[in-house]
C-alpha cells in the first residue's frame, strides 16, 4: 500500500562539488547545527518510467523504481510548490503500482509507462543535528551517473549536493544552510530534479504539454487569444487535480468541479468566438463529470449545515437520537460513491473527456468575432451576461414566496456564478471593471447559495424526519430546525433587492 511523505529540499552544483576534489562543504556553522554525523555512502540505482513523449516529465512529475538506501520501492513525485514535494512510496515490485499508476493516469491515460533513464548514484550522507540531538535536515553529495534507456544509449554524469529538510523542520532553516553552501562556491542547481538534469544532458527532444501549441505561450492579442488562455488554464486545473482528488485531499473535488463549471460557463458565455456546435457536447460531458464530482461534496456539504444547525440548538430542543439519526443518514447517502468516483476517473468516458479538452485548446473552432478587439468582444458578451442576471434577479423579487421562487432564485445564481466566470476571465483584456464586477458577482453567488443552501436542507429535514416518524423517534427537533431555515431563506430573499442594487453600483463594463 502506497504511503506519503512531504519532502522539502533544494540541490546544489557548482566547481566546489566537481571532480575527485570536490565534496561537502563544512556546515558545522550553521546555526542552529551543534552536530554532524557521518552517515557513510549509500549506492542507489533508480529507474525512471515515463510516456515515450514524456508526459510525466512535462508535468514535472517523477515515477520511478530504485534499489539501495533507506526508502528502497516505487516513488511518486508530485510537485506542490516551490523545494516542496509530496512523495508517494510503494513497495518494490516488477511492474508499476496500481496505487501509483492511478494517481498519474490523466496524464498518461491510454500511453504505455515505459524505462526512460537509470540513473545511478554514490550518495554520501551527513545528518545536521540540534543541540537536543533531533535532526534538522539531510545533506547528500550525490555523484550521478545517468543513462538514457528509451532512445540511443546516451550517458551522463555529475556532481550534486541536496538539502532535504527534516520532518516538521522549519524551512527558513535551509535559507541559513544555503547561506553557507553559496560562500562555498555553490548555487541552487538549474534543473529542478535529477531526472530533468539527466533528460537535458543525455540529449533527445524536451517533453512538451499536451494541448499546447507555440502560440499558447504568447501574449494574448485578440479575444479569441483571451478566452483561449483562460480555457487552457481550466483544463490544466481539471488535469493536474485529479491526484488530488484521487487522494482525497480537502478541497481537491471542490476546486476540479469548479474547474468544470468555468469550463462550461466559458463556452456558454463566448459563443460568438468558440462554435457552439462543437463546445456543446463537450459542455454536455463537463456537465456529467461536475455531477459525479458533486455526489460526496453536496452530501458533505449538507451534513456540515445540518450538524452545525443542531449544535446551535438548546439542549432543551434537542429530542430524540437526533445526531446518531443525522450521521446514519450521511453514511448511508455517501454509501460507495468515493469507490465509483475513482472509477469514473479510471474509465474511458473521462480519459476521453481529457484528450477532447487538449484537442479544443490545440485546435479550437474559433468563429469570425475571435478575432476582433478583446475590448468590444468580450465586454460584450460579459454585459450580455449581466442582463440575464438582471432579469433572473427581478424575476425572483416580484414572484410570490414558494417553490417559484426558491427556482428562480437558484437559476439566478447559477447565472451569477457563469457572469462571475466570465469577469474573471475578462480582467486580463478589461481591466478593473472586469475584476469589480466578478467580486460582486461572487457576493451574489454567496448570498443566492444561502438560500439554495436553505432550500436544499429543508429537503433533507423532511426526509430526516419521515425515517424518525417511521423509526418511532420523536422528530419535533427536524420541525424546530425547519423553522429555523424558513426563517435564514426569508431574510435572504428581503435582503436580495438591496444587494442587488449595490451590485449595479458597483460594476461598468
Amino acid at each position: 500500500m502506497a504511503d506519503t511523505k512531504r519532502e522539502i529540499e533544494r540541490k546544489y552544483e557548482g566547481p566546489a562539488a566537481q571532480g575527485d576534489t570536490g565534496g561537502l562543504p563544512d556546515l558545522s556553522g550553521v546555526p542552529g547545527v551543534a552536530d554532524i554525523v557521518d552517515e557513510g555512502l549509500a549506492e542507489l540505482d533508480a529507474t525512471y518510467y515515463d510516456t515515450p513523449d514524456q508526459r510525466l516529465a512535462a508535468a514535472s512529475l517523477t515515477l520511478r523504481r530504485r534499489t539501495g538506501g533507506a526508502d528502497a520501492g516505487w516513488h511518486l513525485k508530485l510537485p506542490v510548490a516551490e523545494d516542496v514535494r509530496d512523495e508517494i512510496r510503494a513497495p518494490l515490485s516488477d511492474t508499476v503500482p496500481q496505487d501509483l499508476s492511478g494517481l498519474v493516469r490523466s496524464r498518461v491515460r491510454d500511453a504505455e509507462l515505459v524505462p526512460l533513464v537509470r540513473l545511478v548514484s554514490a550518495r554520501d550522507v551527513r545528518h545536521l543535528l540540534d543541540a537536543s540531538g533531533a535532526l534538522l535536515a539531510e545533506v547528500s553529495l550525490d555523484r550521478v551517473r545517468a543513462e538514457r534507456l528509451d532512445t540511443a544509449a546516451h550517458t551522463a554524469a555529475w556532481t550534486e549536493i541536496e538539502v532535504e529538510l527534516a520532518d516538521g523542520g522549519d524551512p527558513a532553516f535551509l535559507d541559513k544552510v544555503e547561506k553557507r553552501l553559496r560562500k562555498a562556491g555553490l548555487h541552487r542547481s538549474a534543473a529542478p530534479s535529477k531526472l530533468a538534469k539527466a533528460l537535458a544532458e543525455t540529449g533527445g527532444r524536451a517533453p512538451v504539454t499536451r494541448g499546447t501549441t507555440p502560440a499558447a505561450t504568447a501574449a494574448p492579442a485578440t479575444a479569441g487569444d483571451h478566452v483561449l488562455r483562460y480555457l487552457r488554464a481550466q483544463r490544466d486545473a481539471v488535469v493536474g487535480l485529479d491526484p488530488a482528488v484521487r487522494r482525497d485531499l480537502p478541497d481537491s473535488v471542490h476546486s476540479m468541479r469548479v474547474a468544470t463549471r468555468r469550463l462550461r460557463g466559458t463556452f456558454a458565455s463566448h459563443g460568438k468566438i468558440l462554435d457552439p456546435a462543437v463546445t456543446g457536447p463537450i459542455g454536455d460531458e463537463l456537465k456529467w463529470l461536475a455531477g459525479e464530482l458533486g455526489v460526496d461534496r453536496d452530501r458533505e456539504v449538507l451534513t456540515e449545515r445540518l450538524a452545525q444547525a443542531l449544535g446551535e440548538l438548546p439542549p432543551t430542543l434537542v429530542r430524540g437520537p437526533v445526531r446518531a439519526r443525522l450521521r446514519t443518514w450521511a453514511r448511508d447517502r455517501r454509501g460507495g460513491s468515493r469507490q465509483r468516483l475513482i472509477a469514473v476517473l479510471d474509465g474511458e468516458r473521462y480519459l476521453t473527456l481529457l484528450d477532447t479538452l487538449d484537442a479544443l485548446v490545440t485546435d479550437p473552432p474559433l468563429l469570425a468575432a475571435a478575432a476582433g478587439d478583446p475590448r468590444k468582444v468580450i465586454a460584450k458578451a460579459v454585459r450580455k451576461d449581466l442582463a440575464k442576471v438582471s432579469a433572473l434577479v427581478a424575476a425572483a423579487v416580484d414572484g410570490p414566496p414558494g417553490a417559484d421562487r426558491d427556482r428562480a432564485m437558484h437559476e439566478a445564481r447559477k447565472r451569477a456564478k457563469r457572469t462571475r466566470y466570465a469577469a474573471e476571465a475578462a480582467v486580463p483584456a478589461l481591466g478593473a471593471p472586469a475584476a469589480r464586477l466578478a467580486k460582486a458577482m461572487k457576493s451574489l453567488q454567496s448570498l443566492l447559495g444561502d438560500h439554495q443552501d436553505s432550500v436544499m436542507t429543508r429537503e433533507a429535514l423532511r426526509e430526516l424526519a419521515d425515517l424518525a416518524h417511521a423509526a418511532g423517534e420523536d422528530s419535533f427537533t427536524y420541525g424546530v430546525l425547519y423553522g429555523r431555515e424558513e426563517r435564514r431563506a426569508a431574510a435572504t430573499e428581503a435582503a436580495l433587492p438591496g444587494a442587488w442594487t449595490r451590485v449595479l453600483e458597483q460594476t461598468s463594463v
